[in-house]
């Protein structure tokens, strides 16, 4: 429950290994609220975490540092409250692991268990962490000039173009996203990453419908599958995929895709990544 989780709570850090610290949060209940059925998902993908805040000691006492990627399934049972990663990885500072391979099987079996389901785990030498800051892909929306007036979602913004049956195939994207975190009200910043292929959509529509989540509480990994529904429903395009690459918390960012075609994000990093 998220009423047991460490967010919005004091909390004490501790820097020896300690699992129980994991909080799961079933994604059953926020599916069954955006009308989507946790056993016959209408689309598939993956959350990527990357996690910048990552020590340990080493054989000898010496401490280690890395980044780490996790890349979850869209189809695990549950998803893992961010601060309670942060504490749980935290935990690992002042514990010993004999080498990599020992730290990687702990952190494979205790994530495991914390989603329920098989994770895959990277760890990325600070020297191979990518430098080069990229652009998210297609056409920035951020540039019309739309008049803005609704920030409580609405999916009744999106629009098709009048009188076009054309299929296009686009890429579009905002960097204007915010939505609001469930249990602090505290805000989350995200780039938001749009592709079909369908009738064309509104661009005007599309930048007015995404601005309408800046006052919207949800765990990024929900907002994106509502955005997916809500453009699934009001626009029934043939290919559809949808990437929200939230801005890192506690040392944390989670980027949630998803798509009903055998598509992958792009592994990159964004200028406020």
């Amino acid at each position: 429950m998220i009423l047991d989780s460490p967010l919005g709570k004091q909390s004490e850090y501790v820097d020896t290994y300690t699992p129980s610290l994991l909080h799961s949060i079933e994604r059953s209940a926020a599916r069954a609220e955006n009308g989507i059925d946790d056993q016959t998902l209408p689309f598939q993908g993956e959350d990527v975490w990357m996690c910048y805040e990552l020590t340990w000691l080493g054989e000898r006492g010496k401490p280690e540092v890395s980044t780490m990627r996790i890349k979850v399934p869209a189809s695990s049972p549950c998803i893992v409250e961010s601060k309670s990663l942060k504490l749980y990885l935290g935990s690992l500072a002042q514990t010993r692991f004999a080498s990599r391979a020992e730290l990687l099987n702990t952190l494979n079996s205790d994530l495991g268990l914390a989603f329920r389901a098989p994770v895959m785990l990277e760890l990325i030498d600070l020297s191979r962490v990518p430098e080069i800051v990229s652009q998210p892909p297609g056409t920035c929306l951020d540039g019309l000039d739309v008049k803005i007036g609704e920030y409580e979602r609405n999916p009744e913004l999106l629009v098709l173009e009048a009188g076009e049956e054309r299929m296009v195939r686009e890429t579009v994207h905002s960097n204007l996203f915010r939505s609001l975190c469930p249990v602090t009200g505290q805000p989350d910043f995200a780039t938001v990453v749009i592709r079909y292929l369908g009738r064309p959509i509104t661009r005007s529509s599309v930048l007015a419908y995404l601005v309408s989540f800046r006052n919207h509480a949800a765990f990024h990994e929900a907002t994106i599958e509502q955005i997916y529904m809500d453009l699934e429903a009001r626009c029934a395009p043939e290919q559809l995929s949808i990437s929200g690459r939230f801005l890192r918390r506690g040392g944390i960012d989670i980027n949630p895709f998803r798509s009903n075609v055998d598509d992958q994000m792009e592994l990159i990093r964004l200028p406020r990544q």
